[in-house]
This record gives C-alpha cells, structure tokens and sequence, in this order.
C-alpha cells in the first residue's frame, strides 16, 4: 500500500458550523456572555488570546448561530488581519517617533525610539543633522515626551541629557 506523503503531512484543518481554521487563522463561533446572541472569536495561529472578537449573525431559527461558511470566513479572516495590522502600526508609531525641526539655524531630524520591557523599558533619543549624519544619540527615560518644543530645547542645549 503506497502512502501519498501530501495527504500525511499537512493535517486537516477544521471546517465546521462553528469552527473553521485556514489561513492561519481560527474561527469559532462562541455564545455572548452579555446578551442572547452570538459572537466569532479570530485566533491567529500560534496566539492565545483572540485578535478579535465581533458579533455573529443569528440563523434562521433566531436561535443558533448562522454556520461559518468560506465566504464568512475568509472576510473574518481579512478583517482580523487588517484589525492586526492596524495595531502593530499604532504601536510602532507610539515607539519610534520621529520629526523635523528647525534649530540654531540648521534642519535636524529628531528620533525617539523606545524598547518596551517590563522590567526595564529605556528610550534613545538621537539627532541626525540635514545630510543624515548623526550628530548625537543619548538614553533618555522611557517616559519622555518627543516634541516640537521639547526637540529644539535638546538642540539649542547643546544635545545634553535633558
């Protein structure tokens, strides 16, 4: 008997009314604790936590959840990888800001980059000159606040530690 080793080494993937998997991503349809509906949880493949959780449409009985389907589930899976998507943008930009400024009569680009941790988050803050060059790079607290203000003070201060 030959084994075709396709069939051996991907393993199937739930298609159920209430479970869908695909894409690296699962779909369950789960009972909403805050009313009589339905709500679908997005997993990504490898996470914990749901990346989101929506309302679910009710079937035609008003009673049990509309079955996922192909169509469902690959909008699901398209908005929850936008939803996612959408998230690491905003964290990148709470973490590396940057902007332009105008000090002691020259253009700086000013660049806060922050390294999340919980036990010991630090912050750089750093100056490139019109050409790109560096001119200076110092730790600050995590907790400083990049600004138009607080950018050309840093400068005009001689790029000490604030």
């Amino acid at each position: 008997m030959q084994t075709n080793i396709e069939d051996t080494a991907t393993p199937e993937l739930s298609k159920e009314p209430r479970l869908w998997q695909g894409d690296g991503w699962t779909a369950l349809v789960i009972k909403n604790e805050d009313d009589d509906g339905w709500a679908v949880a997005m997993t990504k493949d490898g996470e914990t936590e749901p990346a989101l959780i929506g309302p679910w449409t009710m079937g035609r009985d008003k009673k049990n959840p509309k079955p996922l389907d192909k169509f469902a589930f690959s909008t699901l899976v398209k908005t929850a990888s936008e939803f996612v998507r959408r998230q690491e943008q905003q964290l990148h930009a709470a973490l590396h800001q940057s902007l332009e400024v105008t000090a002691k009569g020259a253009r700086y680009t000013v660049n806060l980059d922050i390294q999340p941790d919980e036990d010991n988050p630090s912050a750089t803050l750093s100056a490139q000159d019109a050409f790109g060059d560096e001119v200076a790079k110092i730790k600050v607290p995590p907790s400083f606040k990049l600004n138009r203000a607080s950018a050309v003070a840093w400068i005009e201060g001689g790029l000490a530690p604030p």
